[in-house]
């Protein structure tokens, strides 16, 4: 995993290029990444979403597609957001943005994500059973359905980040 400061700092997962996606671990197995023998891979899925975020179907749940551009991503748990740097001079420059970037947000269409428990963030083009021995974030999120909020937010003059915070909703 890419670290951009000292030590202790932020875990940051980065792609060859395409999207990133976050898997619940419980279908790891059914994600096929770039790996099929199919005209239309479970990477070109990932590819043709649209905007920020997407689901997509993967076994009996579903994947947290992250759109857009392959920017850096990382989690902060007390935040429940996933952080996506595209500009900073440093980490702690970007990090130092986001309270503001959460206030002054304007959130993109929401979409509702149930998880069965813990997911990992890793590069779509890699099947899910490789995930595990490729760059990769484990992010534990409680088993639920979430609200999936994207933004994209410029909290300083060289600094830009986008973020794609999760709302769990009450059962």
């Amino acid at each position: 995993m890419a670290r951009y400061a000292d030590p202790g700092a932020l875990e940051w997962v980065e792609s060859g290029g395409g999207p990133l996606i976050a898997v619940p671990e419980t279908v790891l197995p059914f994600w096929a990444g770039a790996d099929s023998e199919e005209l239309d891979t479970d990477y070109d899925r990932a590819c043709e979403v649209d905007g920020y975020v997407g689901l997509l179907p993967v076994g009996d749940s579903a994947a947290l597609v992250f759109g857009d551009e392959p920017a850096s991503t990382s989690f902060l748990p007390d935040h429940a957001t996933f952080v996506r740097w595209s500009a900073a001079n440093s980490e702690a420059e970007l990090l130092a943005g986001v309270p503001a970037a959460l206030e002054t947000a304007v959130w993109g269409s929401e979409v509702r994500w149930r998880v069965p428990g813990p997911v990992l963030l890793f590069d779509s083009a890699w099947p899910g059973q490789a995930a595990g021995r490729t760059e990769h974030l484990r992010v534990p999120l409680a088993a639920g359905t979430y609200m999936v909020q994207a933004a994209y937010v410029q909290p300083g003059p060289e600094t830009w980040v986008g973020l794609v915070r999760l709302t769990r909703l009450a059962s």
